[in-house]
């Protein structure tokens, strides 16, 4: 038998053998044109898609290549209709290529083949944004540039867009040699890398794209890099108030800008700056259903050279569509997954730009740049006395029963009683369930309804030691940074949400000199069981597995 690490399979997937001697070696080939679907202990599984694929196209990673490589690691000859796929889907990207025209109110579109031409008439939500320019080439106002890349990349056409994108008025800006703190602050390798792969030679083709980085593994300095190197005027869009402040804070610690040149554009307070940091509830409001957006000319018209998308993959709707000014300025999304529960992660790829740069979380974790985690899942009856209402229920209604199951306060108490010198988060979906938690230790809570000024308040009293136990709802799923939170013990969750499941981990992964340990909590013999489950894929693909534990009432 050929003694080669990897197994293709016609469904598209490949099996690494993790114990062969050749396995980084192929893995390194791999992570440039697959997707990690699973990481356990012993096979890893990678599989191709149309995104995989394009990905790769865009970074200039061909489809001969791709063949070249998965023949030469199987162990098995590679079916046809896998050579086929890879030959068929990478070679669409370049078949729609966008480039700047003669007319300056308009870019300019060709496609490559009369059979592309011919689909896209008779497309009329297409064709009424084309004027035809000749036999394959249309001109397209350039308002016209993200929805025209959107829907062309849903007929199965990634669109390449060549057009160089406009330089911003220049800022200069550099990271300090130490930080507020006098400490040396020094750049990790693969933050650096991550800068190269999406700014490239800034030639056409480059500087627009999304990161995908571990919690924890400092996504913020990734962003704060690029801005270093362009030099421009920068927009950060974050998730919420607390990571706007946290935002400011990191780029005022680690560089040479002046408190005056950076500011936050939020509901509390609009002050936009060279630098300015805004919310992306605040771009998406509109007084009613049907009016304009008042605050999205912040984004249209604000001359920014570097629009920075944290947390990319929650990128509301609105945002999408904006004008042809967001698509002409140099952008990167920043996201420790690209799973969106809409699946409209071809939106993302079309509009913010292909993936660039990735890293297994196991790998950073393996390094010491991120935390080393266990994650458990505790398995806890119903009282007896709910057992008829669960069964009576609609699946809705039983999934709230199971999550706000009340015995699993007594796990929560046995669970903050083990780790006595950790700093704790206890996290959940539901309020009233949070709030009898919180009330039978005494402990602060942090939920939607609480003020910012409110929160800002009881983060730094984590963060400095006074308190050590905080509740907290949804809102803190993303972009906080507490660094000592090194126990996690989520109570409930948003039904079979992937994404929410590897940000609440990511609480508690930032290096520091002990273990972290998250805690998920779930109700036995209820749907909660089969929604948990669905939650932990995405770690469970990042090699992270979960005991079982089984609570005794």
């Amino acid at each position: 038998m050929n003694d080669k690490p990897l197994i293709v399979q016609s469904d598209k997937t490949m099996l690494l053998d993790v114990h062969h001697e050749s396995a980084e070696a192929c893995r390194a080939d791999l992570v440039r044109f697959c997707e990690l679907i699973k990481s356990p202990e012993h096979v890893h599984t990678y599989a191709l898609s149309a995104i995989s694929l394009w990905n790769a196209a865009s970074s200039g990673v061909n489809s001969e290549y791709i063949c070249d490589r998965i023949q030469f690691w199987s162990r098995f000859p590679v079916s046809d209709s896998v050579l086929y796929y890879i030959n068929d889907i990478a070679s669409r990207f370049g078949k729609v290529v966008l480039t700047e025209s003669d007319d300056p109110m308009y870019y300019k579109l060709e496609v490559k083949t009369d059979r592309i031409r011919t689909e896209l008439m008779s497309r009329k939500n297409i064709a009424k944004m084309m004027i035809v320019n000749g036999v394959r080439s249309f001109l397209i106002e350039k308002y016209y540039r993200g929805e025209v890349k959107l829907q062309l990349i849903k007929l199965g056409y990634p669109v390449d867009d060549r057009i160089v994108l406009e330089r911003g008025p220049t800022v200069p800006m550099q990271f300090k040699k130490t930080n507020s703190k006098g400490e040396k602050f020094v750049i990790r390798p693969y933050q650096v890398q991550a800068g190269q792969a999406l700014l490239g030679d800034l030639g056409p083709g480059c500087g627009y794209g999304t990161i995908v980085l571990p919690c924890g593994s400092g996504k913020t300095v990734v962003g704060m890099n690029i801005m270093t190197q362009l030099q421009t005027r920068t927009l950060v869009v974050t998730t919420n108030v607390a990571a706007v402040h946290q935002w400011m804070s990191e780029i005022l610690d680690k560089m040479d800008l002046q408190p005056d040149q950076v500011g936050e554009y939020t509901g509390e307070r609009k002050d936009p700056r060279e630098v300015t940091v805004c919310t992306y509830q605040v771009l998406t409001y509109r007084p009613d259903k049907d009016g304009p957006f008042p605050h999205l000319e912040l984004l249209t018209k604000g001359e920014w050279g570097l629009i920075i998308y944290d947390e990319v993959h929650m990128l509301p709707a609105p945002v999408f569509k904006i004008t042809a000014e967001l698509q002409a300025v140099y952008r990167v999304g920043l996201t420790a997954t690209l799973v969106r529960e809409d699946g409209r992660e071809d939106e993302v790829f079309s509009l913010v730009g292909p993936k660039r740069f990735d890293v297994p979380w196991n790998e950073l974790q393996q390094q010491g740049f991120i935390a080393e985690a266990y994650c458990n899942e505790i398995r806890v009856d119903l009282p007896p006395d709910l057992e008829i209402p669960y069964a009576l229920a609609n699946k809705r209604e039983k999934y709230r029963l199971a999550s706000e199951n009340p015995l699993k306060l007594d796990v929560v108490k046995a669970l903050v009683a083990r780790h006595p010198d950790d700093f704790i988060l206890i996290i959940g979906q539901y309020i009233n369930q949070l709030e009898t938690i919180a009330a039978a230790f005494n402990l602060p809570i942090i939920t939607g309804s609480t003020p910012n000024a409110k929160r800002e308040e009881l983060y730094r009293a984590f963060k400095e030691g006074e308190n050590h136990i905080l509740v907290v709802s949804k809102v803190a799923n993303f972009a906080i940074d507490l660094p000592d939170a090194s126990v996690a013990i989520q109570v409930s969750g948003t039904f079979g949400s992937r994404s929410e499941e590897a940000q609440r981990l990511g609480r508690i992964l930032r290096p520091k000199n002990r273990s972290s340990f998250f805690y998920s909590v779930v109700t036995r013999y209820s749907n909660e069981e089969e929604f948990a489950a669905n939650r932990q894929k995405f770690l469970a693909e990042q090699g992270y597995s979960y005991e079982i534990e089984v609570w005794a009432n």
